[in-house]
């Protein structure tokens, strides 16, 4: 001890020049690099003009098998920097078209200002994949490759699909995504670990304010097939560069792939785009429901201080999966109790009711608070039953908030007269019951619901599963950036303390056993991104 003691005296104090490893940035930070993310490219576009990255010439050895110079082929590169993919693709194989977009306008500049720039052959755009729809730059369905070389690993882990929801829509069926970007364990990687620099897991942020990810391939793989891709190829590339003046060593990594558009995803991205009709008759309506198509007829339906007189629809007004006119189904009543009993869900608030049918109980409830209600259906008669209900069970003042719209999901132009009422915001909650039962409308719904809802607005199914399984439903909402926050019921989520209640907070000591009349109910709460 006396050694260990005097081995001390003496010694000076040790100051830390560098932090400890593995301290995240403040939470200010983090958002402001993702606030502000635009802006530092640019500037790095200021700075280094197209002198920082070389030509990426080993795409025709790397890729090749994926490009024909007999066929004319449409490309999209997602991140096009200064052009250093497409260029040297555009002279490798002249007969390609180029689509190249860039989140930072200044690269898009230098791309546009290159010599080899021909805007017959290269359509260049500033695009921000994470909120903006490439659909207003490019035709649907129309790419062959989508290339992204370096580029995912700048945009944060929790907006990956937000990019891969976007890029499908252009895409052809069995288009490819070739993939090159930075692998966990490369040297730039570990330098940056030793510093705080750390914004989460894996992702990091530069000296110069710019961002990037570290991918592995479970990781990767992951995030490509829960948004719809097969993965055909993918493997991890390592090499070591020596540098001889410094005697060092330094370990670069990354990893290198190409996936493919699942085919049933893609034919249900174009039918939500193309729109499409499906009989309901009599017979389909047996088989699902297990009713056949209601009469003339006026239900009864009380609850709490409100008497429903509801007429339905006759079999004569049969109509499409658009419309939920032809019955008033369980999942419209359980939702009407829930807004009766939780009037804060819509209180001042603007309310998108899809597929609201001829009944339409949800949207008169919610029009009781709201600031504005507007119930929607695909179908003529339908739309004019639904009037004649509001107008003989509303007093005056409630019918002047609700405004009653045809909607057919995935008709633009009804979408742009809808989305009018709501301002340039768009709606604060949007909701549906029973919309989920046909497997070929999915896609359209959230298509819709997605162009309608405001930025931090909220998406409320009630439903019975019958032909559209959970799986399917959730990998729908992800395609147009719904994330799934609460359901009910859920057997598989825990009591812990972090769990996320509000559907449950809507039944207890408000909603009685008799408002819940088929126990294969189900809600999902959906945030927008």
């Amino acid at each position: 001890m006396a050694s260990d003691a005097s081995d001390s005296i003496g010694q000076k104090p040790k100051i830390q020049i560098y932090s400890t490893p593995n301290n995240e940035v403040t939470p200010f930070w983090k958002e402001k690099y993702e606030r502000d993310a635009k802006k530092y490219w640019d500037v790095f576009y200021k700075r280094h003009q197209d002198r920082f990255f070389k030509d990426r010439h080993y795409l025709d050895k790397e890729w090749g098998h994926f490009f024909s110079e007999a066929e004319e082929k449409v490309i999209l590169e997602v991140g096009c920097g200064a052009g250093n993919t497409i260029f040297p693709l555009a002279a490798t194989y002249p007969g390609i078209f180029i689509h190249a977009c860039d989140f930072s306008p200044r690269a898009v500049e230098l791309v546009k200002a290159h010599k080899d720039f021909n805007k017959e052959k290269i359509n260049a755009f500033a695009c921000d994949l994470t909120s903006e729809d490439l659909l207003k730059h490019i035709s649907p369905s129309s790419v062959d490759i989508v290339t992204m070389i370096f580029v995912l690993s700048a945009v944060s882990p929790e907006k990956m699909s937000l990019v891969l929801q976007n890029i499908k829509k252009i895409m052809k069926p069995n288009a490819y995504v070739l993939f090159r970007d930075y692998a966990t364990g490369d040297l730039a990687q570990e330098r940056l670990i030793c510093k705080d620099q750390k914004i989460s897991e894996n992702f990091f942020v530069r000296g110069d304010g710019t961002r990037a990810f570290y991918f592995s391939e479970e990781f990767l793989t992951n995030l490509f097939k829960k948004n719809g891709f097969r993965t055909e190829e993918c493997g991890l590339c390592c090499k070591q560069v020596e540098n001889r003046s410094r005697e060092i060593v330094m370990n670069r990594r990354w990893v290198q792939a190409a996936f493919r558009l699942d085919d049933e995803i893609h034919k249900l991205i174009k039918e939500a785009d193309d729109g499409f009709d499906i009989d309901i008759s009599e017979g389909f309506a047996f088989e699902m429901f297990g009713i056949s198509s209601p009469r003339d007829e006026i239900t009864e339906f009380k609850l709490r201080d409100w008497n429903f007189k509801i007429k339905l629809l006759s079999k004569e007004y049969q109509h499409t999966c658009k419309s939920t006119g032809l019955m008033l189904w369980e999942s419209a009543r359980l939702m009407a109790s829930i807004l009766a009993a939780n009037q804060t869900i819509v209180c001042g608030k603007t309310v998108l009711e899809l597929g609201s049918g001829s009944g339409g109980i949800c949207s008169m409830i919610a029009a009781k608070t709201a600031r504005l209600v507007v119930p929607t259906d695909g179908d003529n008669k339908t739309l004019k039953l639904l009037q004649e209900n509001v107008t003989s069970n509303l007093e005056e003042s409630l019918i002047s908030k609700l405004k009653i719209k045809k909607l057919e999901w995935g008709n633009e132009e009804q979408i742009e007269t809808v989305k009018k009422l709501s301002g340039e915001k768009g709606f604060d909650v949007v909701i549906g019951t029973d919309v989920t039962y046909v497997a070929e409308a999915i896609m359209a719904l959230f298509k819709t619901a997605k162009e309608l809802i405001s930025r931090d607005g909220v998406l409320i199914l009630c439903h019975i599963f019958r032909r559209v399984d959970e799986e399917s439903l959730l990998l729908a909402a992800s395609c147009f950036g719904f994330r799934l926050v609460d359901r009910w019921p859920d057997e598989k989520m825990t009591e812990s303390p972090s769990r996320i209640r509000i559907i449950e907070d809507w039944f207890e000591g408000r909603i009685g056993k008799d408002d819940i009349e088929n126990s294969a109910l189900h809600i999902m709460y959906f945030q927008a991104e």
